[in-house]
């Protein structure tokens, strides 16, 4: 053991740490029995593949002679030793190139199997092509099937999009580092790309073996290494770890399947190639019980299955083990799209199509149309409505394209979206969520509707009036009545509670059954009579799903009286499950009755019963407001709100929650003068959501104005950080050391951090919103210290720039606290375009570049009715437009980059000509030469395409350049004109496509 080794062994004896210190690469080489030794271990650190890349990285480390001139690495024994010890890990992991893929890169990789290659003695100077791999001793054939796997594994998921990472702030040095991998990987690339043909050979040679096969383990290896080789032990036909031959051609079959199906996009016989490899590979894997050597998705192989069956029309409807999938493509390559549009209606009721390929197929359609195929308008649009129908049924966001559907219907499609909303339903026993979910789409279709004839087809309905409560429907006409002057309905004033015959009934089981589904309360009271006249218990118990709040619990089963505590229990219980699902008129029945019976006897239940009726007053109101009412409170209910705020009866029990409410509901409705002037300051110190409701109305009624009167903005500022913040503790072990941190919420906020959330969710007033998510903005920008991918937000200037002990503040829940937030705003205003740029912001600076570009797109939608006017330059300012560039480079679509950069106020011709010369683009790049009017940039799309010989595409460029409006020499107004409508046109476009 070498001095170094010795000192940190007595390092880790003498001060024993928490975790062991990190195995060094060099002592696998002073010590042959610790690689197996370390292998063994449940979490080996490093892990397998970072010893790989740690032994050929010392193994290929260039040396320096004495002239300093750099010398390629020599041929030691130490390198050969070190390369052995790579060797011997790839075999512990059984080569499996699955695992070897993701933890090492391609040059890395390349490099390990040449070795393989070189250790097996492949002989040197001859193509594997020319290799008859029968007359091959068996590892020597398996390391050249290895190798050629690796290399067409390799050119299939080159061809994948990827997230590529680029580097952040490193150093030159490091920069070069990163731009010499790259390169060696495009040369890695193309040499395997040129020896493609040679690789599939090899592999469908190896098909044709039918013997088993064996490969490298690590005792094959140490064999190698040794004087043992000699003997030819490691030739034998039995040496290295057994492979049967129909693992490894299920194996082989699936890797050509892949490649086969890469290339079908420009050769379409292959598609029937790649098919019957992959029936090859299905096959094998039944065959195979245990398929310990075969190493594949089988949700990719189902994939790639069913895409293939697709591409080739090789799958009959008839059938019945054919897919649901195979019977969509079959009818649609039939082109009989009544019944696609038959099969999306039933599927509306089953929901075994998955959302996204019913979108595909939708797309495909519309691509048709697009195509100049007739007849298939009105196929699309009832698909749409198939879809919106089905993501109703799903709570999902109705999509753009039905939307504008809805913008002018014919009658036609309205009877249509009503029967598939029937249909849909027709399954066994819809769930409560999906009636609630259809009801929801019927009410929103109501409102979207502009033709009121229309309107009032829906409401007459019979899908509608049996989904919407009577209480949702009165809304509904009343407002339909304000648009057109209509309808005109009443309800029935509820009789006298004590007004109740009694009568006799037959059986305690149905009496109890008829209790838990009543919600009439005197029919509930005649029912308690009955079952007390038959036996004496508590029926309060009857449901076990009646449940009143523990703060009233004691004070309702104090009543002495059993029939009148089991009323008031039922009464309460029930009403209170009715305002849970927004069944407020049975609520209000419910409540009133109670009201009347514990108002003869206990003062304290009638003031108990007073404020849960103010509490689903609130409620009501607040539904009614997300529904889109605009209509204020009544005087009485602020009144009454205020009222609750400032009572002071000690001995009544008060629920938290009606407090809260009550704050939410006043910042929601704007009383900003009595929260921040007419209060009580008693009452801000000792309830801690009036406090944080007044120091929310000061701020929002501060805005926008000078730094000094922007005291509460600061007080708001520390309330929050204080609620986002954590007290660090220190666990001291028994020899004095400190041993373990932990990390509790503060106890000094005034909240703790779910509540404050929860009281957070009950808000809907836009500029408190605003306020909240700016403060929150700021405070994650300044606790993540990232100054080049800040998110921005309105009114950032109103708060601190730093924080004092930023240390204490949780960055992780401040972060969650900001997602959360934004996404809860979006769900009330999706149209608020301030919200949607911070949404996108957020996606950007977490590397969701897909996600946030919807959002920056969706924002400049909002502002300009889909882009039919220009976006305000305040909205798609610079920063946004150079995120959105970011956003199509990292997603490789460099043609969008360069259309994008013509948008920025000074034109980025640096960045969009770097874009244009990559040929790894994964956008449509020809298909948006018509969206570019900067002249400059299509000069230069000549060229490039001049260069690499692309002549259909410089034709399409040369198309572009000579249109007249692009001319230089027309006047401003003109040129500006041409811009304006392809920039509109463009925006369309990336909607349609990241929407």
């Amino acid at each position: 053991m070498s001095a170094e080794a010795a000192d940190r062994v007595a390092a880790v004896t003498s001060s024993r740490p928490s975790t062991p210190l990190q195995v060094s690469w060099f002592e696998f080489l002073l010590d042959g029995s610790l690689l197996e030794k370390h292998l063994q271990k449940t979490n080996p650190d490093p892990t397998p593949v970072q010893l790989i890349i740690q032994f050929l990285e010392q193994a290929s480390k260039p040396c320096v002679n004495e002239q300093n001139q750099v010398q390629p690495p020599v041929d030691n024994r130490r390198n050969r030793t070190l390369k052995l010890l790579a060797l011997k890990v790839a075999a512990h992991m059984k080569w499996d190139l699955d695992s070897l893929e993701k933890g090492l890169t391609i040059p890395v990789l390349n490099m390990l199997l040449n070795e393989l290659l070189c250790v097996s003695k492949v002989p040197a100077g001859v193509k594997h092509v020319d290799l008859d791999l029968s007359t091959l001793p068996p590892t020597t054939a398996m390391a050249v099937i290895i190798y050629n796997r690796w290399a067409i594994r390799t050119i299939v998921l080159s061809s994948f999009p990827e997230k590529q990472t680029k580097p952040g702030p490193h150093q030159m040095n490091m920069l070069s580092v990163v731009q010499q991998e790259k390169e060696m990987t495009e040369n890695i690339l193309a040499v395997l790309k040129e020896q493609a043909a040679d690789s599939v050979s090899v592999l469908e040679g190896a098909l044709r073996l039918k013997k088993d096969f064996y490969v490298h383990t690590p005792r094959t290896l140490d064999l190698l290494g040794s004087d043992a080789a000699a003997n030819g032990e490691t030739e034998s036909s039995t040496a290295g770890l057994r492979i049967s031959a129909d693992e490894l051609h299920c194996q082989v079959h699936y890797d050509l399947g892949a490649i086969f199906f890469q290339r079908g996009c420009t050769d379409q016989p292959a598609y029937e190639k790649a098919r019957d490899h992959f029936r090859m590979t299905k096959e094998l894997l039944k065959k195979l019980d245990a398929a310990v050597h075969v190493h594949l998705d089988e949700r990719r192989l189902a994939g790639y299955w069913n895409a293939c069956k697709a591409l080739t029309g090789d799958c009959d409807p008839a059938n019945p083990h054919t897919t649901r999938y195979d019977r969509i493509n079959s009818l649609i390559r039939a082109q009989d799209y009544q019944a696609v549009v038959e099969a999306f209606i039933r599927d509306n009721a089953s929901r075994s199509l998955p959302s996204h390929f019913r979108r595909s197929v939708l797309r495909e359609l519309l691509y048709r149309v697009q195509q100049g195929e007739s007849g298939l308008d009105g196929v699309c649009h009832e698909l749409c409505v198939c879809n919106a129908v089905r993501d109703a049924l799903e709570g999902e966001v109705l999509s753009v394209r039905f939307q504008q559907l809805l913008l002018k219907p014919s009658k036609r499609i309205v009877d249509f979206m009503l029967e598939v909303c029937t249909r849909s339903l027709d399954g066994d026993r819809p769930s409560e969520t999906s009636r609630a979910n259809m009801a929801a789409f019927l009410k929103t279709l109501c409102q979207n509707l502009e033709d009121l004839s229309l309107a009032f087809a829906v409401t007459s309905h019979k899908l509608f009036l049996e989904l919407l409560r009577d209480e949702d429907r009165k809304v509904l006409m009343e407002q339909l009545r304000k648009r057109s002057a209509t309808v005109n309905l009443s309800a029935k004033p509820l009789p006298s509670f004590y007004d109740i015959p009694a009568s006799a009934s037959v059986n305690v089981g149905q009496l109890e059954q008829q209790l838990i589904l009543s919600l009439d309360p005197r029919r509930i009271r005649q029912i308690l009579i009955e079952l007390h006249g038959m036996a004496e218990r508590p029926f309060w118990r009857v449901n076990g799903k009646w449940e009143v709040p523990p703060d009233y619990i004691n004070v309702v089963l104090a009543i002495k009286d059993n029939l009148t505590r089991d009323l008031v229990y039922i009464l309460m219980a029930k009403g209170l499950h009715c305002i849970s699902i927004k069944d407020f008129g049975h609520a209000r029945h419910l409540f009133s009755a109670c009201l009347e019976l514990v108002t003869e006897f206990s003062p304290k239940l009638r003031q108990v019963m007073l404020n849960e009726t103010l509490l689903l007053d609130v409620h009501a109101h607040e539904a009614m407001a997300a529904e889109g009412s605009k209509e204020r409170p009544p005087p009485d209910l602020v009144s009454r709100v205020r009222g609750y705020l400032e009572m002071r009866i000690h001995d009544v029990p008060l629920r938290q929650v009606i407090g809260e409410e009550c704050v939410a509901f006043m910042l929601n409705w704007r009383e900003n003068d009595y929260l921040t002037l007419q209060v009580p300051p008693s009452l801000v110190m000792n309830n801690p959501y009036i406090k944080l409701g007044q120091l929310l109305a000061s701020t929002c009624k501060e805005l926008p104005g000078p730094k000094e009167s922007r005291r509460t903005a600061k007080e708001l500022w520390e309330v929050v950080v204080q609620i986002c913040s954590v007290s660090v503790q220190h666990k001291r072990s028994s020899d004095g050391r400190l041993g373990l941190i932990r990390q509790r919420e503060s106890s000094l906020g005034i909240l703790q951090r779910s509540k404050f959330i929860t009281f957070i969710k009950k808000l809907r007033e836009p500029l408190v919103l605003t306020t909240l998510i700016s403060l929150f903005v700021r405070l994650h920008s300044i606790v993540r210290d990232d100054i080049v991918n800040e998110v921005t937000a309105e009114h950032l200037s109103i708060w601190p720039s730093s924080l004092p002990n930023i240390q204490a503040v949780d960055v992780e829940a401040v972060a969650v606290t900001v997602k959360e937030l934004v996404s809860y705003a979006l769900t009330l205003n999706p149209n608020n375009q301030s919200w949607l740029v911070t949404q996108a912001d957020i996606y950007f600076v977490t590397n969701q570049y897909s996600a946030a570009l919807s959002f920056y797109l969706q924002a400049g939608a909002v502002c300009s009715d889909f882009f039919t006017k220009p976006v305000p330059p305040d909205v798609y300012t610079d920063q946004v437009l150079k995120r959105m560039i970011k956003c199509c480079s990292m997603m490789n679509c460099h043609t969008q980059v360069a259309v994008l950069c013509q948008f920025l106020r000074e034109v980025d011709y640096m960045t969009a000509f770097k874009a244009l010369q990559e040929q790894n683009s994964h956008d449509a790049m020809d298909s948006f030469y018509d969206y570019i009017w900067d002249v400059t940039i299509l000069e230069y799309l000549t060229h490039i395409h001049h260069k690499r010989g692309e002549m259909e595409k410089r034709q399409i460029a040369v198309k572009a350049i000579g249109q007249t409006e692009l001319n230089s020499s027309n006047p401003e107004e003109v040129l500006q004109l041409a811009a304006q409508k392809r920039k509109k046109r463009f925006l369309q476009t990336m909607a349609r496509l990241y929407f």
